[in-house]
């Protein structure tokens, strides 16, 4: 289970908020019942969403995982 501050990376596409499988958010909040609300920056601190997302819809990030930027 994840928790508040973890780094995650989405498991699906998200096309409603243009965002990819991969991408990478942080878990801003936890929910009681399961799911998380997760925040997606641009690499210059702009929020670009705050999503509510069920557990299927993110995993945590490997230790021998690399980043990757891409434009919106």
């Amino acid at each position: 289970m994840m928790k508040e501050l973890d780094s995650i990376a989405l498991a699906v596409d998200l096309p409603e908020y243009r965002l990819k499988k991969g991408d990478v958010g942080t878990v801003v909040l936890v929910h009681g019942a399961g799911g998380y609300e997760v925040e997606f920056m641009t690499l210059d601190g702009e929020t670009l969403t705050v999503a509510s997302l069920s557990p299927d819809q993110v995993r945590p990030i490997g230790r021998r995982e690399i980043a990757q930027a891409r434009a919106l």
